[in-house]
């Protein structure tokens, strides 16, 4: 299989690293982003990013999918169904869809009927990781039909892609029962960081889970998880809601991986109210905590 030419829909934090990672591999790179048709600073600053690193800007759903012979979706989970709908109205028959978004087995299922049925070949792809640092090098787990013929074209463009089963939804299966688990670890470090801070009583705290898990630096990670969780709990909330879905589908009641998902969203929503403004991404854990319990006592 030859692939000269692709289509991204999403060009945000993900979006941009494939698109910088790729433009090194195929012939073109071309992106469509709601952001390119928001308000004007919005519109202009994502239009003037994409044109600088390379990519070619498109006007529309119809304009990216022209003549791609891959098209790659990396939005939020919300919106992963609604992507592969509005792309199978006009993808070319062949065309190769690999569906990035951390969604559940059934919606996976959806998209790819809604693709299948269009006449492209869906590929489901479970992002195993941040992507940042590893770029385009990320772990992922593909699954579906096509993944085997997809596989090794992605391998030569230096990506690190595994095929773990022909059928739809397992790649899937694995990434967000893997989400519910480290999102869950992200919402409990926050809780309970910023509860033994509230109560002075973080010194003596943490220590105790150093001896009890000695493999983890406590500190660096709660740093990490604060961090990476101000930035972009939406779009975790948004997963979260979809590792739900795939508790649901699998005959369980979601209660813990539903509450990961609200608090998740609750720090969204604290970061979009500006709670941690001049806060440093890169520093320790405690001033986000600090940020919170002056919130709680304003």
């Amino acid at each position: 299989m030859t692939m000269q030419h692709v289509g991204l829909v999403g060009y945000g934090e993900v979006g941009r690293v494939f698109a910088a990672g790729l433009l090194e591999q195929v012939g073109s790179v071309r992106a469509w982003d709601l952001k390119f048709i928001a308000e004007a600073s919005v519109r202009e600053a994502s239009r003037g990013h994409a044109r600088a690193a390379g990519v070619d800007v498109c006007e529309s759903m119809a304009q990216v999918c022209a003549g791609v012979d891959l098209l790659i979706s990396a939005v939020t989970a919300s919106h992963a169904l609604e992507v592969a709908q509005a792309a199978a109205a006009h993808l070319r028959p062949g065309t190769v869809f690999l569906d990035m978004n951390s969604a559940s087995p059934g919606t996976k299922q959806q998209a790819a009927a809604l693709i299948g049925a269009a006449g492209g070949h869906y590929v489901e792809a479970g992002v195993m990781t941040s992507v940042p640092p590893y770029g385009i090098r990320v772990p992922m787990l593909l699954g579906g039909a096509h993944a085997a013929t997809l596989a090794p074209v992605l391998a030569a463009w230096g990506m690190d892609a595994t095929v773990v089963s022909d059928q739809l939804g397992v790649a899937s299966a694995i990434k967000m029962c893997r989400s519910v688990m480290i999102k869950g670890l992200e919402a409990l470090v926050i809780e309970s960081y910023t509860t033994a801070r509230a109560y002075g009583v973080e010194d003596h705290m943490i220590p105790t889970l150093q001896e009890t898990f000695p493999g983890i630096d406590w500190q660096k990670t709660g740093a990490y998880f604060f961090s990476r969780v101000v930035q972009h709990g939406q779009r975790r909330a948004e997963e979260m809601r979809e590792s739900a879905n795939t508790v649901r589908e699998a005959g369980f009641e979601p209660f813990m991986t539903a509450a990961i998902a609200d608090k998740q969203q609750w720090v969204a929503d604290q970061a979009r109210a500006g709670v941690f403004e001049g806060v440093d991404t890169s520093g320790p854990w405690q001033p986000y905590a600090d940020k919170l319990i002056a919130r709680s006592k304003g």
